[in-house]
């Protein structure tokens, strides 16, 4: 998506381990105009899936998936949680993860009463690494028997070989920006053809 690569070009930073900062408008501070943009792409290419939920983590991926949720009429949007909470309960689906910014690992959960095996999920989150947010989220899925309809992230870093890998598996991911390389801090996009 050309719009959000330029918007990567002007308002993003490179930093040591070659992470993307994109705080400016993706997933700290919040354009929302923009985000909605991001929103209405998701939609055009999984409107024909009959997306009931929307599943995604906290708290990066909420902004993005409650944008994409209105272009979806509104389904609701069902994030899991980190760690523990008290106000979550213990009826749970959990799931590991690995963190490749934060380099932690934590436990994702969601309450068994959002999830179940009539649901067509649509999964996204704001950066895809290596996957293991999404494969939290899809083991999660799994575990309720929800249908997978798709995985969609705003910014892939395809170097890291996440996205190629659940491809592979059989996913449609829909990455609205995919990076190939990050050479002397110039960020090369893959060509959309």
């Amino acid at each position: 998506m050309k719009l959000l690569e330029e918007r990567i070009k002007k308002d993003g930073r490179i930093l040591p381990g070659n992470i993307v900062k994109v705080d400016s408008f993706l997933n700290h501070q919040l354009d929302i105009k923009f985000l909605e943009e991001l929103g209405r792409e998701i939609y055009e290419h999984f409107k024909d899936r009959k997306i009931n939920k929307i599943l995604t983590i906290e708290a990066s991926g909420i902004a993005l998936a409650t944008l994409a949720s209105q272009n979806f009429g509104g389904v609701p949007v069902i994030f899991a949680k980190k760690e523990k909470h008290k106000n979550i309960g213990t009826d749970l689906y959990t799931a590991e993860v690995k963190s490749y910014t934060s380099s932690k690992e934590y436990r994702v959960a969601v309450s068994k009463k959002y999830l179940d095996k009539n649901d067509r999920i649509l999964i996204i989150d704001d950066f895809l690494a290596e996957g293991q947010a999404l494969r939290g989220l899809i083991n999660i899925a799994k575990q309720a028997d929800a249908e997978i309809c798709g995985l969609s992230v705003a910014v892939e870093k395809g170097f890291q070989k996440g996205g190629d890998k659940l491809r592979e598996e059989g996913y449609d991911l829909l990455s609205l920006a995919i990076i190939d390389s990050i050479n002397k801090g110039e960020i090369i996009f893959r060509d959309a053809n």
